[in-house]
């Protein structure tokens, strides 16, 4: 599918309504997409790609796919058996220290992960120690402003984190998976992206949103709007020597 273009975005829209229902035809799909993002700017064939925080293994398995020689890293246990078995070549391991020498990936892939750690500038940089020079890291992340930026409270959490929470309780009789401040953290697109420029050992390839049909690259120059419109901003950053 043509990057950007309605007919991709619908198609992922539809995919994602009916992740809970169909987690296997959602993520396929997703890691489809995110495999030719990542093919407009380097080949995979033979292409070490770290995932870091891959779950049960649906973008490692694209990539290897393609030829590449992917390696999921995941903290989660029960996310990483979500589909029965561990993978194939999965660690468990946290984002925060990763079991690789500096340099040993040409591609380090997060796709939304960032929103889930405390401390996504020292993720980062753990990404990109481990990304060769000259190498790509792919980040994808919700920010918490987005529609979707409370996830299974959404739209709710614009009233306040405790509010949706409360609310969704009510509506299905259970907790809802993710809390503010634990498992959940209020991530922005501008101060993100100020974070990546401030750094010295990246350039930034493209800052986009990553589902939008159009103007993808520039509603997140969009002071104020892009905390809203952005949906999930994909950054593509590449490894300087």
């Amino acid at each position: 599918m043509r990057d950007p273009s309605l007919r991709r975005s619908y198609a992922l829209f539809r995919a994602f309504l009916r992740e809970q229902t169909e987690p296997e035809h959602c993520y396929r799909l997703l890691a489809r997409d995110a495999a030719d993002q990542v093919e407009r700017h380097v080949p995979l064939k033979g292409a070490v790609v770290a995932d870091i925080g891959g779950g049960a293994g649906h973008f490692t398995a694209e990539f290897r796919r393609r030829g590449a020689h992917g390696y999921l890293f995941e903290p989660d246990t029960a996310e990483l058996t979500a589909r029965g078995d561990v993978p194939e070549g999965a660690v468990v391991a946290d984002g925060y220290l990763l079991p690789l020498a500096d340099g040993a990936a040409d591609i380090c892939f997060s796709s939304n992960v960032l929103e889930h750690v405390a401390d996504p500038q020292t993720f980062l940089s753990e990404m990109v120690r481990v990304t060769r020079p000259g190498g790509l890291i792919y980040v994808a992340f919700t920010n918490w402003f987005s529609p979707w930026g409370g996830h299974e409270t959404a739209p709710w959490h614009y009233l306040g984190a405790e509010r949706a929470r409360a609310r969704y309780r009510r509506r299905t009789g259970r907790a809802a998976k993710h809390t503010l401040g634990v498992n959940l953290f209020a991530v922005h697109i501008g101060r993100t992206l100020r974070q990546v420029r401030a750094r010295d050992d990246v350039t930034i390839v493209t800052a986009r949103s990553r589902y939008a049909p159009f103007l993808a690259e520039a509603i997140p120059r969009l002071p104020g709007v892009r905390e809203v419109a952005t949906w999930n901003l994909l950054l593509i950053l590449r490894r300087l020597p």
